[in-house]
């Protein structure tokens, strides 16, 4: 089959955990990964929104990705000129890199005619990343459930909630792999049972729009915000700013450092407003989130 001359792939950011949920749950975001590629003689990646971000074609996540699948699959990638517009920020808890990896995979599939089920794409991404709740939220879009062990990820994607959540993002990065040097290496068995629990009600909460259980599950996390609260140290600050100002909970996106507060839309804009009052060099939005996934569209066939 020939392959368009350009075509679009825009991946949704995501947050992981929400509170205690630990590498399982996953929520999709209205910041995109946007690649608009084009044919061209070799491959290349240009960062419009991050000029300074330049990553070699050997170490390009997205690229990387892509050949791997090309590989496995004893094919060659076609080559494109590719123009990467990026709204999630790196490294800051909000799914850049499970978002990359949602886009590999998604190009790989589209350009080799692979045909992959969303099971098998959670698959591999789920390997590539290591646990399954960035990219399985990125791929499936709204709240995703997941499970993995060292054969497959089982997924239920759920809806959307409707609340809003106010983020601050902070001006500094937080690698994964630094934010996961600060947990113990095991539970106490009444700790683990637990911390599971609070996972279940806080799904059952999202589910049924009960806010005030909801964020009480987001804070009481037992699984990983107690050990890491010490790398964000305004997290405090920011709970009891938007507390104060009416948000149900406040937890720690991902690995942090970003930070999110559960919020009914009317009050959103005034606790972003109060928070960026009190931390104005860091960033304050409002991110709502989607029910859609990755998505692939044909911009000129010829």
């Amino acid at each position: 089959m020939s392959k368009p001359s350009a075509f679009q792939i825009k991946v949704p950011g995501s947050t992981a955990n929400l509170g205690p949920g630990f590498d399982s749950i996953g929520l999709a975001f209205g910041r995109y990964l946007v690649l608009d590629a084009t044919k061209a003689n070799a491959w290349a990646f240009h960062y419009i929104d991050q000029p300074t971000f330049r990553p070699a074609l050997e170490s390009n996540l997205i690229y990387l990705t892509a050949k791997k699948i090309a590989d496995e699959h004893k094919q060659t990638l076609p080559a494109y000129s590719v123009d990467v517009r990026n709204t999630i920020p790196l490294s800051r808890g909000l799914g850049s890199s499970g978002s990359a990896i949602i886009a590999g995979i998604e190009l790989a599939d589209f350009l080799l005619d692979l045909n992959l089920s969303l099971e098998e794409k959670s698959w591999i991404a789920c390997r590539a990343e290591g646990h399954p709740d960035n990219v399985t939220a990125s791929l499936y879009g709204g709240l995703t459930v997941s499970t993995q062990n060292q054969t497959r990820v089982t997924t239920v994607r759920l809806p959307a909630p409707t609340f809003d959540f106010v983020t601050v993002i902070p001006n500094f990065e937080l690698k994964t792999s630094e934010a996961r040097k600060a947990l113990p290496e095991t539970l106490p068995f009444k700790q683990a049972i637990e911390a599971s629990s609070i996972g279940n009600v806080l799904v059952a909460a999202l589910l049924t729009g009960d806010g005030t259980v909801a964020g009480k599950m987001m804070e009481g996390d037992r699984f990983h915000q107690p050990y890491r609260a010490k790398l964000i140290p305004d997290i405090d600050k920011i709970t009891r700013i938007a507390k104060e100002n009416g948000a149900y909970g406040t937890f720690l996106s991902g690995a942090g450092p970003t930070v999110m507060s559960l919020v009914d839309h009317d009050k959103s804009a005034h606790i972003k407003q109060c928070l960026y009052a009190a931390f104005p060099s860091y960033e304050c939005v409002v991110l709502q989130p989607v029910n859609d996934g990755v998505r692939t569209r044909v911009v000129s066939a010829k």
